[in-house]
């Protein structure tokens, strides 16, 4: 009977305390709670210029997270100033920012960081339509369903052959991408088989999407680049009561104005050198790419008739004269094309980079362009590319290394990482032709090439999802 008493005696005062510590808590949260409501710095005994300092030094992938501490962290972790204390300090991150496209159309932005190896979902595209009726502002635009573009040349002339309504079927069909002062652009499209002159940045320090200054001239199917802090707009295709017409107009956008202006456009001199009315009328002249290489923008061009593409070598603007002239010999001639003639590359440290897709059915291999010799030549090591898709690879550079995003047999979605340390001396090319998703690095390579110059360091399960385009952030 002593001990059934002792221990109802030991539980009560077991409980005492249990409800005496819960009290102290609930306390302390009110005080906690209280104390962030009303004080006026965003950390406690520490001026602001310190606080912000310590805050710059937070990765940014633990920021959304840092936003639910306070509102007032919330406001410093949104804040342009904070970005401008990042820059100072150099604490400043790449991120790869991947779109994809899933079935019905539906767009989806990823976010990589290479540094924790996770994703972020960002936030969706806007919905947006055009007005019937113009109004003034920036282009008369309103919530609609904005799906965003394959961004592929082959997409748009089915639609336009095929489909007789496709462009009134298919809103913001064809609207390109870009990326500039550490925002993400969509720029221009079809929408009601009109073409665009909307613009959309991203901004990832609010993390949320907001309507810019339009373009000068409508377009879909536009290629763009980024030439001393400024986003270059060329080519695309316009409609009028005629149909669909080439553009030769190009353009540039300030991102620190917020102004368009315009370029001289793009003489297409050798579409100019048909032998005869019937093929200048017959073949339709295209912008098929653009990089930034050496100071300059070079544009790849073409020749079309679907479904025949011809090179006709490209274009190089040089903003230095505000002038084209043509490309070199070599680099038009052998700049490889994919599906429809787009050409893709980037610039890594400098070196002008392109993915070959024409070696074998299931591999490709990447050039590099020599500029003294004017040639492109080939980098030993073949990549896996499955090509079921109408978009099997993307080219991306940072951390001062090419990348290659592509899918492998199982439908992920695949990033390989080049180490030129392991590759050997390029040999001359035959030339002409839940926001987070499991993740993994492969420390070591695995694709099994001689060179042994490639490793897969990201995995994501892709499902049927296309790939569209990536960007480079540094933010």
């Amino acid at each position: 009977m002593g001990g059934i008493l002792s221990r109802s005696n030991h539980n009560s005062n077991v409980g005492d305390l249990i409800e005496g510590s819960q009290s102290a808590s609930c306390k302390r949260q009110r005080t906690s709670d209280s104390f962030w409501e009303h004080s006026p710095r965003l950390i406690p005994s520490l001026p602001d210029e310190i606080s912000i300092q310590i805050l710059a030094r937070l990765p940014r992938i633990h920021h959304l997270n840092a936003k639910l501490v306070s509102p007032s962290w919330k406001a410093a972790i949104m804040s342009p100033e904070l970005y401008r204390c990042r820059k100072k300090l150099g604490t400043t991150e790449v991120w790869l920012y991947l779109l994809t496209k899933t079935e019905g159309d539906k767009f989806l932005w990823y976010a990589f960081d290479p540094i924790s190896v996770r994703w972020q979902k960002l936030p969706p595209m806007p919905a947006i339509a055009v007005n019937d009726e113009p109004r003034s502002g920036l282009s008369g635009i309103r919530a609609w369903n904005m799906a965003g573009s394959s961004i592929r040349i082959a997409d748009a002339i089915r639609g336009w052959l095929g489909r007789r309504n496709a462009l009134d079927q298919v809103p913001f069909c064809g609207c390109a991408i870009g990326a500039v002062d550490g925002c993400l652009y969509a720029l221009g499209g079809f929408f009601r088989a009109a073409a665009m002159r909307s613009v959309w940045r991203y901004d990832p320090i609010v993390n949320a999407w907001n309507e810019v200054s339009p373009m000068s001239t409508a377009r879909a199917y536009c290629k763009t680049g980024v030439l001393n802090g400024k986003l270059y707009v060329v080519g695309g295709v316009t409609r009028d009561r005629g149909g669909l017409t080439p553009l030769q107009s190009a353009e540039v956008f300030n991102p620190h104005t917020g102004i368009w202006s315009e370029i001289p456009s793009m003489p297409f001199s050798k579409a100019q050198m048909l032998p005869t009315a019937f093929l200048a009328d017959l073949l339709k002249p295209i912008a098929t790419g653009m990089t930034s290489y050496r100071g300059k923008l070079y544009v790849p061009q073409s020749l079309y008739c679907w479904p025949f593409f011809v090179d006709v070598g490209g274009e190089v603007y040089d903003p230095e004269t505000n002038a084209w002239i043509d490309m070199p010999l070599g680099m038009g001639d052998g700049w490889p094309a994919r599906q429809a003639g787009t050409k893709l590359s980037v610039t890594v440290e400098g070196e002008l980079y392109a993915l070959d897709p024409s070696s074998t059915l299931d591999s490709a291999r990447i050039k590099v362009y020599d500029h003294q010799d004017d040639t492109w030549k080939v980098i030993e090591g073949d990549i896996p590319i499955n090509d079921n898709s109408e978009s099997p690879y993307l080219l991306a550079g940072f951390l001062g290394k090419l990348h290659v995003i592509t899918k492998d047999a199982n439908h992920n979605i695949m990033v390989m990482q080049a180490d030129r340390q392991n590759h050997s001396t390029p040999s001359p090319s035959t030339s002409a032709n839940s926001s987070q998703k499991n993740l993994h690095e492969v420390p070591e390579p695995v694709l099994g090439s001689e060179a042994n110059m490639w490793r897969v360091v990201a995995l994501r399960s892709g499902g049927t999802a296309e790939l569209v385009s990536c960007q480079i952030l540094d933010v």
